[in-house]
């Protein structure tokens, strides 16, 4: 029951262009409705951090990837199939996401993801959500809901009321796939 209130509190903030502070399948994370520039723009001012430092996206399946990547090499296919831990990869030329989410060489860093509460949201926004870590830039991750720090809480414009006790696994592995196959591992 819980989750599902949740799921409806943040989805009504995102849509009004509101930031939310969420558990993910990896660390707690800032996000925003990952088409809006101006919900894009409020996390990189609460978190401090140049807009040049792109952040990923959390998508929930094939279409909402297909809906951003035109042409998704196949071995991003194998790497997700093969991935026993959240993988993140970032790959070429994404389109309908805001501009300001998109890296210089024109790359964006996506994840899919299953755990229920980003998987449920995702359904009911039918956009990908944005996620970065909830620091302030250059700042240790916190690893549970606790280390999270005020100023961050603060900021945001709705706290997901789930999961305050989990202490987060690791960060996840950052693989970069350019279209022309090349594969380079950023983070193990």
């Amino acid at each position: 029951m819980q989750m599902n209130q949740e799921i409806i509190n943040a989805f009504e903030v995102i849509k009004n262009g509101g930031i939310i502070l969420y558990p993910t399948d990896t660390v707690w994370g800032i996000g925003c409705d990952a088409t809006n520039p101006d919900a894009v723009a409020k996390i990189y001012q609460l978190k401090q951090r140049t807009e040049s430092k792109s952040m990923i996206c959390l998508m929930n399946g094939e279409k909402m990837l297909y809906n951003v990547f035109k042409e998704i090499p196949e071995v991003a296919w194998q790497i997700l199939d093969l991935s026993e831990k959240p993988t993140t990869l970032i790959l070429d030329n994404p389109r309908n996401v805001a501009p300001n989410l998109i890296a210089e060489d024109k790359s964006l860093g996506i994840r899919l993801i299953k755990e229920p509460f980003c998987f449920k949201l995702l359904e009911r926004m039918k956009k990908p959500l944005v996620s970065t870590s909830a620091n302030i830039s250059g700042q240790p991750t916190p690893l549970s809901f606790k280390e999270i720090s005020p100023e961050i809480i603060k900021g945001v414009d709705y706290v997901v009321n789930l999961q305050h006790e989990k202490i987060a696994g690791k960060p996840s592995t950052i693989i970069k796939l350019t279209n022309d196959s090349q594969v380079k591992i950023i983070r193990k």
